[in-house]
């Protein structure tokens, strides 16, 4: 298992990169929302040669604008990866099953060459998905024991601890494979 990280305009720019292979980092979210330490934190990951992945928060409406966005704002280079975050908004919604995937699918059709991977919890993955599509990937959350999440189906990405920030372990047997797998989007 790899070990990795995702980031947010909640920590800081210069984060610890000692052991970790790929760095996931909020991007966007919705149509307005731009990560302010996201140039920085592009570049602690890059320096540190790590595989570097992008994430949009998704609300519900404006599928299609919101995917537009996400591409456009989010500094990716070839075999970086691309991710959607599917879980409740600060209102209390989120986007429907078809949203989400409509979403993950124009992503894929802006971006060709680029894996495009869902994030949800167990909880959403279990009670809310009813497709079951994941794109190119699976990246769920469920704190347990990291590369152990109580789910059935075939995933590629576990969060697993949000504390002291958010960790994760990629099921892939070298950083090498990984970089492999994300080029060949």
């Amino acid at each position: 298992m790899l070990r990795g990280i995702d980031v947010s305009a909640y920590q800081s720019s210069a984060y610890d990169t000692d052991g970790v292979s790929f760095v996931f980092i909020k991007a966007t979210e919705g149509r307005s929302y731009v990560n302010p330490k996201l140039t920085a934190q592009v570049k602690t990951a890059r320096d540190a040669g790590c595989v570097v992945g992008f994430y949009h928060f998704l609300w519900p409406a404006n599928i299609t604008a919101q995917a537009e966005y996400f591409v456009g704002k989010a500094p990716e280079k070839s075999g970086d990866l691309l991710a959607v975050d599917w879980e409740t908004t600060g209102d209390g919604t989120h986007a429907s099953n078809a949203e989400k995937d409509r979403f993950i699918r124009k992503v894929k059709e802006l971006q060709p060459d680029h894996r495009v991977v869902l994030y949800a919890n167990r909880n959403y993955w279990l009670n809310v998905d009813t497709t079951s599509y994941a794109g190119d990937g699976l990246w769920i959350a469920d704190y347990v024991t990291a590369g152990k999440p109580r789910i059935k189906a075939n995933w590629r990405f576990h969060q697993y601890t949000d504390d002291p920030l958010d960790k994760n372990v990629a099921d892939f047997a070298s950083k090498a494979a990984l970089r492999a797998w994300a080029e060949s989007g």
